[in-house]
């Protein structure tokens, strides 16, 4: 052990009474049961349903509320209590106006206290006291602990409790000390949050949620697909930043872009209203709570189109100077018959229709207007000087990784590559083969070379970035090709269709999960893979956990836009110490139904695995990082103190 970085401990730990306590504590801490993990995965924007998911931690309070109280108290008191917990505010105003004196409403009080209470203690039974005090809002962490802590065996201090209660409602705190109640209890429920990928797009306010992100108290994030899309603009590449703004302007969520993350688009509308007009295949999605006026439409529809051929132009020269990227059949705008307005791909001619190749020089298709390169400097130069989306981005670039192993599982958002015979597809960068871990190790290396070097717009690793979002062995895209063009022009809908990397039927068998595992040295018997990236379509019978458990798909449609196909609206999973279950979630009609019915949006639970010893914090990545700071304290007491 490095003699200086123990001095430096020392400094802490400046007597032998200090380091044998710290030991103590720390060794103890090891044999408590482990905390609750809470997997969410594919949010898209959607904000309000990962809020209400995020509240009741998948049903953990309403589960804890009835461990407690059931047979205690009515169904309909149950409801209330875990609603109360959910939106203190707002509940808490509700039932306020449902009282005619103030002499019910103070007796309501000490009753709410009182379950809150308890509530609080049994969701903090397997926490020490100095974590739940961490928990706790300081404003009344010392009252909190005086009523969780009474014994009253000889009723010595019975009337001390009831004068604290009464001096809290007296005092007029009654609603902040349930409300600092609820969100502890919404804390102690859920120890650790792994949010499995995509964040970003089709739903109206992903920049709240990545709010609420860096908030909470214990997070980290895969990413996905859509997630590197957003990195990679701001990272400088234009042409993620091209497809982020596509995107939203086919979801109608041009807002994010503007209103929230503060980049004016108006150079684009500008280019938009010369070259283009209306088109039926590029008008906005249109959202069921949210009208737009006949001349809103037609902006954004121009929006759209200007910036989806930018996009394909854009695409061009990577492709031609990335030729290990094996993507020149999707040079398509060099395929094109300008003259007769076709295509021929993959040896087929295709009539194109609601085309719009205004801006296009056939005999240099992929060449952009001077006015195109302008509109795209200037929106980049916003991108990355916007401090909310450098706020949001780096927070995803700290807490966020390709992959994760965490507590002997992995987590990924996407796919491992594998060819048709289950082996891992080999990928050629700058003359070096990857495969397998190692290409997902190297395509990450690259995506942080990239975000650290903003000024760098077209070099490899900006490149890679966008092949991330679109390329056949990306790990994140998972398919042979995306066919964003051929959606837009070409009728016939064989040319739709994306072909699945092999991993998503292999997935099935427990012998890939196994070796997959293997490959990241993560327990082959033990160990779980968590996907998320494609959406489970429950409504035809697919199953969520595969190959006998080892594989969980905890992607279910949040977005609403993939709902009417997966008829649910989500899955999360819950890990703690006896186990892991699936949660399958119903669509989320709003927080007022909730506040006003006590609706919850969850359905059956699933036992995906049950631990035959309740697992304890010695057999988690916790319980590792635990183990080596015990390590370094007993190096310290034998260097400083038994010599």
């Amino acid at each position: 052990m490095n003699k200086k970085y123990l001095d430096l401990l020392a400094q802490k730990y400046d007597c032998e009474e200090k380091v044998v306590t710290e030991i103590i504590n720390l060794e103890a801490i090891l044999h408590l049961p482990k905390g609750t993990e809470h997997f969410i995965s594919d949010l898209h924007g959607e904000y309000q349903a990962f809020q209400h998911v995020l509240r009741n931690g998948s049903g953990r309070v309403k589960e804890k509320i009835r461990d407690i109280f059931n047979g205690v108290i009515y169904e309909k008191e149950i409801n209330e209590l875990a609603t109360l917990v959910y939106y203190p505010e707002e509940k808490l105003q509700i039932i306020k106006n449902n009282f005619v004196n103030e002499q019910e409403l103070n007796q309501w009080y000490k009753e709410i206290i009182d379950r809150m209470i308890k509530l609080i203690s049994y969701a903090s039974s397997k926490y020490t006291r100095s974590k739940l005090r961490k928990a706790l809002p300081n404003q009344f962490a010392y009252i909190i602990e005086e009523l969780l802590y009474k014994t009253d065996e000889s009723a010595n201090k019975e009337q001390y409790y009831t004068k604290i209660v009464q001096q809290i409602i007296s005092l007029g705190q009654a609603d902040k000390l349930i409300t600092g109640l609820a969100y502890s209890t919404q804390r102690l429920v859920v120890d650790h949050l792994h949010v499995v990928g995509d964040i970003y797009d089709r739903g109206p306010e992903p920049d709240k949620i990545m709010d609420t992100l860096i908030n909470y108290h214990s997070v980290d994030i895969q990413w996905g697909n859509h997630d590197v899309l957003w990195l990679g603009a701001f990272a400088g590449s234009k042409v993620c930043l091209a497809n982020i703004i596509r995107i939203s302007a086919r979801y109608n969520n041009l807002d994010i872009i503007e209103d929230v993350y503060g980049i004016n688009l108006r150079p684009l509308l500008n280019l938009a209203e010369k070259y283009y007009e209306d088109n039926p295949t590029f008008r906005p999605k249109r959202h069921s709570d949210g009208n737009l006026s006949d001349l809103e439409q037609l902006q954004i529809t121009k929006i759209h189109q200007a910036i989806a051929m930018i996009q394909f132009k854009l695409e061009s020269p990577i492709i031609k100077r990335r030729p290990n990227f094996n993507m020149s059949e999707r040079l398509l705008l060099e395929k094109i018959d300008y003259d007769k307005n076709e295509i021929t791909i993959h040896g087929k001619t295709y009539p194109l229709e609601n085309s719009c190749f205004a801006t296009v020089n056939p005999e240099q298709p992929d060449q952009l207007l001077e006015e195109e390169e302008q509109v795209m400097d200037k929106l980049l130069f916003s991108v990355q000087h916007s401090e909310k989306l450098a706020r949001h981005m780096n927070f995803l670039m700290k807490k966020g990784s390709l992959y994760l192993k965490y507590n002997g599982n992995l987590l990924i958002h996407g796919c491992i590559p594998l060819d048709e015979e289950g082996k891992m597809e080999k990928m050629v960068i700058e003359n070096k083969t990857y495969a397998g871990r190692d290409l997902l190790d190297i395509f990450e290396r690259y995506l942080r070379h990239a975000f650290a070097h903003p000024e760098k717009t077209d070099d490899l690793a900006t490149d890679m970035v966008w092949y991330l979002w679109t390329g056949e062995y990306s790990s994140l895209f998972g398919k042979r090709a995306m066919t964003t063009f051929e959606r837009y022009f070409i009728k016939d809908k064989i040319t739709h269709k994306e072909k699945k990397n092999p991993y998503y039927h292999l997935r099935e068998n427990e012998e890939t999960c196994r070796k997959i595992l293997t490959e990241f040295d993560l327990n082959s018997d033990q160990g779980h893979i968590i996907n998320g990236h494609t959406p489970v379509k429950e409504i035809d019978g697919e199953n969520p956990i595969k190959a006998n458990g080892m594989m969980i798909v905890v992607d279910g449609g949040f977005s609403k836009a993939y709902q009417s196909t997966t008829g649910i609206a989500g899955y999360t999973l819950l890990y703690n110490s006896y186990g892991m279950q699936l949660v399958a979630h119903k669509h989320f009609n709003s927080k007022e139904d909730v506040l006003l019915n006590g609706t919850d949006v969850l359905s059956v639970k699933r036992l995906v695995d049950k631990e035959l010893e309740r697992k304890k914090v010695l057999e988690t990545n916790v319980g590792e990082e635990v183990l080596q700071e015990v390590s370094i304290l007993k190096s310290l007491m034998e260097y400083r103190y038994m010599n």
